[in-house]
């Protein structure tokens, strides 16, 4: 038994003519005949009931393509699945990208992505930092969009570098001073930062140690949305990405934003990967478009 005797029975019991269904497959009508004829001897089975004018499915024969037409779907599909994983631009990618990020560069990136590569699939995972890098290493994800360092094992293209900004309420006095302001300036000021976990929590403490800033140990939030809020509604200040305070995102009037003096505090943004992964040669192309950011959001990595 073979995939092509299975193809042939189908055919026949489609078209219910064995010069016909010979014809659909590409083949002479006594080969196809002859293999059908094998196929029931080696079932034991009579699956056509043949006659001059008519060719009918036995009660044996409904039975056995019930099952055949199972077989030749799943091989259809298979076949299919080797088409798009062989041509990256048709496959379906699975992206992590972490929370203080996703929002903002994808409302960017993704119709840069999808003007691109029409028939590229993406299936995107906001994960924290820590557990995108757990599924890259067990294939759960095939690219992640994390800031820099991160483990050594992955393949690591930087895209860009993106500036923090100082965000405190309208009435503090560091928003009277329009700015910009050294990071020196925050010396002794209690900072909102994120929960433990989220890599923002990290790169904002090295800016307070730098500045000798202090954390607000009394205030911790869980999303970047809800630090915004606790800012706005004056209970302190934070550092936020730009890009998390630059359109489509609507300003807050009643947050002040406040640039820092050069240099400024900043991280790096970049696109991993497993260097083992089959669609590791496609993934530069990828992070060209993700570069693609409106001017001045970002800095050249």
């Amino acid at each position: 038994m073979n995939l092509r005797d299975l193809e042939y029975v189908a055919a026949v019991a489609d078209h219910r003519h064995f010069g016909r269904a010979a014809a659909a497959c590409g083949v002479s009508q006594p080969t196809l005949s002859a293999q059908i004829r094998k196929l029931e001897d080696e079932l034991g089975l009579v699956l056509f009931e043949r006659s001059p004018r008519n060719v009918t499915l036995t009660a044996a024969g409904e039975r056995v393509l019930e099952r055949v037409r199972v077989v030749v779907e799943e091989t259809n599909r298979i076949a299919t699945l080797a088409t798009e994983m062989g041509d990256p631009q048709t496959a379906t990618l699975r992206i992590g990208l972490f929370p203080t990020i996703a929002p903002y560069l994808l409302a960017h990136v993704v119709p840069e992505v999808r003007a691109q590569f029409p028939e590229l699939r993406l299936r995107l995972l906001e994960a924290k930092t820590d557990d995108i890098v757990d599924q890259l290493r067990l294939g759960r994800l095939d690219v992640g969009v994390l800031a820099l360092p991160v483990g050594e094992d992955l393949q690591v293209l930087p895209l860009f570098v993106e500036e923090f900004v100082l965000a405190v309420p309208n009435d503090h006095l560091l928003a009277a001073s329009g700015g910009p302001v050294s990071p020196s300036e925050l010396a002794g000021e209690p900072v909102m930062l994120l929960d433990d976990g989220h890599c923002l929590r990290k790169q904002s403490l090295a800016v307070c140690e730098l500045a000798g800033a202090v954390e607000d140990v009394g205030l911790r939030a869980t999303s970047l949305e809800t630090i915004r809020q606790m800012v706005a509604a004056g209970v302190g200040i934070t550092l936020l990405p730009r890009m998390a305070v630059s359109p489509p995102v609507s300003p807050s009037p009643s947050i002040s934003l406040i640039e820092f003096t050069e240099p400024r505090p900043a991280r790096t943004i970049a696109m991993c990967w497993r260097s083992t992964n089959p669609h590791s040669a496609f993934f530069p192309a990828l992070a060209e478009v993700f570069r693609r950011l409106p001017d001045g959001l970002v800095q050249p990595a």
